[in-house]
């Protein structure tokens, strides 16, 4: 199936909540949403690299390395060959070095194809606790004992603030629904000695797996080495390109895959990488990258299509302001008329 045309327009998101990039904090998301237009039928995906200017007008570190310009010049050559028939989607998504982009043109092609589940059981939720600024603890308390009673796991970030802070919200946690198992996420926050300093103060039977605790990411075999505390692997996959599973990675203390696709390109990469690490008995979780609500949609999808038995990371819609295309009637919804056009190619 061939799209009649394309096109491509942005929008501009305020968050109601400052959400965490890191160390860092946004209060506006800023993206891309591709149409094409197949006869009679409209298909759309969202485009969004993590990228761009945080509250405090610094450049945002250590997630995509391109910017919305790049992927807006870049899907103009792409996207005229594609309606020019020198390429399909699936060879445009492969020759683009734009992660964002390559995930949404094979993303796109997949929902012309109509290969993603429209219909599939909802995923138990794995709320994100980050305390709001300034919040005291007695309110953090409040929202974790709101929790409903079907909650299994929570995910709490940490490297933020102080270990005394985070120490006493994860306790908190425990103190509240001690049945949870809790997955921390430090975004490679740590120095190796730090990592283990906070690790010896942990109770480790509630810890799931610890999400990418240490700067150099090598040094997780050794704080695993140390504290017995699993791990799991998320930034250190975007930062290189040619990642494989080693053979005895289970066996040194690696548990997961935290997979962001907007970070790593198709959906081709996705499903090679997944196949990899589950035959060494190694989890793979999707996790948003702070997309808007389109975005999330389809990384529940493509979640549902594979790692059905695995939670997608999507717990970070609250904050926004507006839904994008995809609404759920507690927001305004933008709709794609209403967002900014950038191009247009075909018919």
């Amino acid at each position: 199936m061939i799209a009649d045309s394309f096109a491509l327009a942005r929008y501009h998101i305020p968050l109601e909540a400052a959400l965490p990039v890191g160390k860092q904090r946004i209060e506006l998301r800023q993206g891309l949403v591709l149409k094409a237009t197949v006869g009679d039928q409209q298909h759309f995906v969202e485009i969004a690299p993590l990228s761009g200017i945080d509250r405090d007008g610094s450049p945002i570190n250590g997630f995509s390395r391109e910017s919305i310009e790049d992927v807006i010049n870049d899907a103009q050559v792409l996207l005229q060959s594609v309606v020019e028939g020198g390429h399909d989607l699936i060879q445009a998504s492969e020759l683009t070095p734009l992660p964002s982009l390559a995930w949404g043109l094979s993303l796109l092609d997949a929902k012309i194809k109509g290969q993603l589940p429209v219909h599939f059981p909802e995923f138990q939720p794995i709320p994100l606790l980050v305390p709001k600024e300034g919040e005291p603890l007695a309110l953090t308390k409040q929202r974790i004992a709101a929790l409903p009673a079907n909650i299994q796991r929570v995910k709490i970030k940490v490297a933020q603030t102080s270990l005394a802070e985070e120490l006493a919200l994860i306790y908190a946690v425990l103190e509240l629904r001690p049945e949870l198992k809790l997955r921390l996420d430090a975004n490679q926050g740590f120095e190796k000695d730090e990592a283990e300093h906070f690790c010896s103060c942990l109770p480790k039977a509630a810890i799931e797996y610890f999400e990418e605790p240490c700067r150099i990411w090598q040094n997780n075999r050794a704080l695993f080495a140390s504290t017995g505390i699993p791990f799991a692997l998320d930034e250190t996959l975007a930062k290189t390109p040619d990642f494989k599973v080693a053979t005895d990675a289970f066996e040194f203390g690696l548990r997961a895959l935290v997979i962001k696709p907007m970070l790593l390109g198709t959906l081709s990469r996705l499903q090679a990488l997944i196949e990899e690490a589950n035959a060494l008995g190694v989890r793979c979780v999707l996790s948003s990258s702070l997309e808007a609500s389109l975005g999330i949609r389809d990384l529940c999808r493509v979640a549902a299509a594979l790692t059905p038995n695995e939670t997608p990371g999507a717990d970070t819609l609250s904050p926004f302001s507006k839904d994008l295309i995809i609404g759920d009637q507690h927001k305004n919804c933008l709709q794609f008329e209403a967002l900014t056009p950038v191009l247009t190619v075909g018919k």
